[in-house]
């Protein structure tokens, strides 16, 4: 089991690294996606949880959970899914702006940008 954990932890990072460094803007949100997910099941397999047992310290339990780990994963959901919000309104708007979704294609395009401007001032 932890090696099948282990497996998808290191899946979903090697895809979202892949997506990330893709040219477009869309494989690059669903890269950061993957790599939350990754985050998100690290935590939970670092908290070591414990099935049927108390959140809480009791003093009739003899054992608890550790709430920590669940706390940060729940705090990294919402974190991650405001940041794509974010991330996928800034893209749609440079999809606006500049007609394409390429990186490589909007930095030639500024470059050029900036050339004409720089060209037109120095006459």
């Amino acid at each position: 089991m932890e090696f099948l954990l282990a497996s998808a932890i290191g899946t979903l990072t090697a895809a979202g690294v892949y997506m990330t460094l893709r040219a477009r803007t869309f494989p690059v949100i669903i890269g950061l996606a993957l790599l939350s997910y990754a985050v998100n099941l690290f935590l939970f397999a670092m908290g070591r949880l414990v099935v049927d047992k108390p959140p809480i310290i009791h003093p009739l339990a003899t054992t608890y959970t550790d709430p920590l780990p669940q706390a940060l994963v729940l705090t990294a959901i919402v974190i991650s899914f405001g940041m794509t919000a974010l991330i996928v309104v800034l893209a749609l708007r440079s999809f606006l702006e500049t007609g394409s979704d390429n990186v490589a294609m909007r930095e030639m395009n500024e470059g050029a940008n900036i050339e004409s401007r720089g060209g037109e001032a120095s006459r």
